[in-house]
């Protein structure tokens, strides 16, 4: 047996100064990921277990019946999906679009534009309505395009995360209903943190994330559909085409059957489990309020500091603030002086926005008081140093 010539473009003397794995401290008040509650992060340290054990099938029911709470539905088919939040969101296009069929989407912002990509490239009929970044739609506009355009799905984000929006849905689930088209809600910065009626309000079809509301790391997105969803999907006249995102396959897993499909990632279910537990454990009002409350804090404490936000009060987003950089003053400079010198990160605008306003959020774990304060404090004593002028006004 000849000697194996191991193969490395550096040699072993080089590799073997690489240490533990180290990640430092950090605050995340950005668009996302938010910090994992430490509850959430002790389930994730779990050692794993198979995915067709009956600890594990267990454990999935119970996720099931913590995500039906968390979306306030009674959706036998309700799941948290392998992949991040954008995983689900092509789910909802591969499995209920075939070529040709017509797809409305309202778009307000940059996760408007993905969905509108994720169409095109399944070769739906796109018809596009379209806000400035910073408005909502109303109701009789959404009324009118659903009647006028007959479109088999109509698809909106609930909880806009590049400009800071929270769209009203109540009544728009009722005019799908009517004219035959599915409702798709996008609710990645949504679900665990703001009111979110899946059943009441009639949303045939939505997604999420778990590193938002959820409290948990990236990893999982959230996915539900009612038997309106269900009798569409199962009336395709052809194959769905993304196997890995295939629900009718998925549904074998995750139903009573227990077929297995892929390899979950078991311990980012342990994960979420925790992350949903926790929220039934505090209440799902009581979240909604803690949200709304951290929130109006934030707004009033900016607001007071002389800042500009970029929603009005009526469209604001609670869980993902959007207030615009002063003039003076050197947006990246700033939030890059927040993270090496503070460990706290806030994002920068996306698409249009970038580099007019700060985007800062308070989704899950990290929606609190304590956090709120630190941030307005920070805000109050270190942002005159990154004016672009010397002054001491913005």
């Amino acid at each position: 047996m000849t000697e194996a010539k191991l193969v490395s473009t550096l040699n072993e003397e080089n590799l073997s100064h690489f240490s533990k794995t180290y990640v430092p401290p950090r605050l995340l008040l950005g668009p996302g990921p938010s910090n994992a509650h430490p509850e959430v992060l002790n389930a994730l340290s779990l050692n794993p277990i198979g995915h067709l054990d009956e600890a594990y099938i267990s454990l999935m029911s119970d996720v099931q019946q913590l995500l039906r709470y968390t979306w306030q539905c009674s959706n036998r088919l309700t799941l948290p999906m392998s992949g991040t939040g954008s995983a689900a969101m092509e789910a909802s296009i591969a499995n209920f679009i075939e070529e040709g069929e017509k797809i409305l989407i309202a778009k307000k912002g940059y996760f408007g534009d993905r969905l509108v990509d994720m169409a095109t490239r399944y070769k739906a009929a796109v018809s596009v309505i379209e806000k400035p970044w910073g408005e909502a739609f109303s109701y009789e506009e959404i009324k009118y395009e659903i009647e006028t355009k007959k479109p088999s799905i109509f698809a909106i984000v609930h909880a806009e995360t590049s400009s800071g929006v929270l769209q009203p849905l109540d009544g728009i689930g009722d005019i799908c209903k009517k004219n035959n088209c599915l409702f798709l809600v996008d609710a990645v910065t949504s679900l665990g943190a703001l009111e979110l009626l899946i059943d009441e309000w009639n949303i045939d079809l939505a997604y999420s994330c778990s590193q938002k509301g959820l409290s948990c790391p990236p990893g999982l997105s959230p996915f539900t559909m009612n038997k309106r969803a269900q009798d569409k999907l199962s009336s395709r006249k052809t194959k769905v085409p993304n196997w890995y995102l295939d629900l009718s396959l998925l549904n074998k897993y995750w139903g009573s059957d227990r077929v297995y499909h892929h390899t979950a990632p078991v311990n980012m279910n342990f994960a979420i489990r925790e992350g949903l537990r926790l929220i039934a454990n505090e209440g799902l009002e009581n979240v909604w309020n803690r949200h709304n409350a951290n929130a109006k804090k934030l707004w009033n404490g900016l607001e007071s500091l002389g800042m500009e936000l970029h929603v009005s009060k009526d469209y604001r987003l609670p869980t993902l603030t959007t207030v615009k950089i002063p003039p003076a003053v050197d947006g990246d400079g700033f939030r890059n002086h927040l993270l090496r010198n503070f460990g706290i990160e806030i994002g920068n605008g996306l698409g249009e926005l970038s580099g007019k306003v700060w985007r800062i959020g308070l989704m899950g774990y990290n929606s609190s008081e304590d956090n709120v304060d630190r941030l307005l404090n920070l805000f109050d004593t270190e942002l005159k140093k990154y004016s672009i002028f010397e002054s001491s006004t913005f």
